[in-house]
């Protein structure tokens, strides 16, 4: 099965000063999904347990039916679900056929937990996140 690639998982603020022996670890723990145009790839209200890469493709981003915002290549999301498992903040639909890479919560857990620094910086990068719908 196909793998991200380093420059894919470095693109992800997260990950971005991740050592090489790191990057290749976690490649192997990305799963590769495919979507076609006007399939939902997360559905807000529903439960959440993969954070995702965009490697192709384009998608909108709506809350509550209103479309906030856009993502390509390069883009990720599904941070919350990372850290909680709860309910999808929003709606994710793929415009275009898109492929993107899943990581699942339980691979990320015990990567996190030995590299304190992609916790630290995934509690900057929700606290941006936060911000940001407070002033929407």
């Amino acid at each position: 099965m196909a793998q991200p690639s380093a420059d894919l998982i470095r693109g992800i603020p997260i990950f971005a000063e991740l050592d090489d022996a790191s990057v290749s670890q976690l490649a192997t723990d990305f799963i590769e999904r495919d979507f076609r145009p006007g399939q939902e790839i997360a559905t807000e209200g529903e439960g959440g347990l993969n954070f995702f890469v965009v490697e192709s493709g384009t998608a909108d981003v709506s809350v509550g039916g209103t479309q906030v915002g856009s993502l390509g290549a390069g883009a990720s999301f599904g941070e919350i679900a990372l850290v909680d498992k709860s309910a999808r903040s929003a709606t994710v639909t793929a415009t275009s056929q898109l492929r993107a890479y899943a990581l699942p919560v339980w691979s990320f857990r015990s990567f996190a937990e030995s590299r304190p620094s992609v916790t630290w910086k995934l509690l900057e990068l929700l606290a941006e996140r936060l911000r940001a719908a407070e002033h929407r």
